[in-house]
């Protein structure tokens, strides 16, 4: 009889090196198991922050621009220039969610605090009593009573494009928002469509920090830009989440500058380079991220839920 060909794969091999190539292949075996759990409860979460009502986001802005019209007697276009236009919408985030653009006679000659004033006294009659409506630095916010916030931008156009209240003084700067979306939608695409759902988890885990805590929606879509320049790491939210925070981490220790227009604005409340604040959110991100690596390093849905706030851990 002859021999047959092919060997046998236990062959030469001892008990101890038998077993511990059961081991890896129960190892390789669990693993796999929990990134797809992984991945299955990251897909329930986003889901749950894309069933936010944006059309109702949407037709709240409409009444408040229609509002804006009839009272200054000129046309206010309604730019989706934040979150909305963006598909990066969720609660718990205060975010810019659109330009309300003005004729320039309307508040060229006003400072933007008197801008905001105005439209603040205006929106009021536009909104529900029980809505509360208030002037800050760069916008107006409403916040209706099931718990929505709406950021306003007051801007208007010049020959050199879009002036909006700058962070840094009471006075008008130029932005240019669609070079913003341009380059978010750019870089979605560059990480496999992957970016926008990061994004949305991100704010969904930033959501869940103290107000005094939480980074702007803005400034989390332009890090997020950075974070995620040349990136050739695995295209999937699980992989990119904790890259996001890990890299956020030293981000935002300086101000953003970059050539969509929006860096006056996007990160200036955090002050300058290095100093305290940015170490802080710096610290925070920082924390975030080995929360994530830690709960993948134990394999434990739990601990992964209770970054979201879902769970204690």
């Amino acid at each position: 009889m002859g021999g047959g060909g092919g060997g046998n794969v236990f062959q030469h091999r001892t008990p101890e090196q038998l077993a511990k190539q059961v081991r890896k292949a129960e190892d390789e075996t669990a693993v796999k198991a929990f990134e797809a759990d992984l991945s299955s409860l990251l897909g329930e979460l986003l889901a749950s922050a894309n069933s936010r009502d944006v059309g109702l986001v949407q037709n709240r802005l409409s009444e408040i621009k229609d509002e804006l019209s009839d009272a200054l007697e000129t046309s206010a276009d309604l730019l989706f220039g934040g979150s909305v236009a963006k598909h990066t919408y969720v609660d718990g985030i205060s975010d810019i969610d659109s330009l309300l653009v003005f004729s320039q006679s309307d508040f060229a000659s006003d400072k933007p605090s008197v801008a905001l004033k105005k439209v603040s006294d205006i929106i009021r009659g536009a909104v529900p009593s029980s809505a509360e409506v208030g002037a800050g630095r760069l916008a107006v916010t409403i916040e209706y009573d099931d718990a929505m916030q709406i950021q306003l931008l007051p801007a208007f156009h010049t020959n050199s494009g879009l002036k909006v209240p700058s962070f840094l003084r009471d006075d008008w700067s130029h932005i240019a928002p669609e070079k913003f979306q341009k380059a978010l939608t750019a870089r979605n695409e560059e990480c496999g469509g992957k970016l926008v759902p990061t994004i949305k988890l991100a704010k969904a885990i930033i959501g869940t920090l103290p107000e005094t805590q939480r980074l702007s929606g803005y400034h989390v879509e332009s890090l997020a830009i950075a974070a995620f320049r040349e990136y050739e790491g695995t295209k999937t939210t699980a992989a990119m989440l904790p890259v996001f925070f890990e890299r956020a981490r030293d981000l935002v220790l300086t101000p953003i500058r970059d050539s969509t227009g929006q860096s006056v604005h996007v990160d200036g409340y955090l002050g300058d380079a290095n100093g305290p604040q940015r170490i802080a959110s710096s610290h925070i991100l920082g924390r975030i991220a080995k929360r994530m690596r830690n709960a993948s390093a134990h394999m434990s849905h739990d601990q992964w839920k209770a970054i979201f706030g879902l769970a204690d851990e």
